[in-house]
């Protein structure tokens, strides 16, 4: 019984993965190419290959291998790195205008 828990923990484990991993190589087919040149970043065709990759191996092997692992650091610095200079070239992203004292009807200027 204990050991179906542990397969069953594992289980949720490798499919988390491979759904983090989809929602990555979905989100990375989406952008043009042109927006990872203007970002600054690795080609689309480059990260398509990658989380690819990644994909398949947490499809096929789940979490019982260093691979999954490398998948997820990947897939980590995309939506980390990559996606948010993907959104902000496209346009989509939060744009920041002036300072991170801001409040939402202008400058706080300390009470002066």
């Amino acid at each position: 019984m204990l050991v179906q828990g542990f397969n069953m923990i594992w289980g949720w484990i490798s499919l988390g993965l491979l759904v983090f991993a989809m929602a990555a190589f979905v989100n990375a087919a989406v952008h043009r190419d042109d927006a990872y040149r203007a970002a600054g970043k690795q080609n689309k065709g480059f990260w398509l290959i990658i989380l690819g990759i990644t994909v398949a191996v947490n499809f096929f092997l789940g979490v019982l291998s260093f691979l999954p692992i490398l998948g997820l650091v990947a897939t980590i610095v995309y939506f980390v790195d990559v996606r948010p200079a993907l959104k902000q070239v496209s346009g989509r992203g939060p744009r920041r205008r002036g300072s991170s004292s801001d409040g939402p009807y202008g400058p706080y200027n300390g009470g002066r």
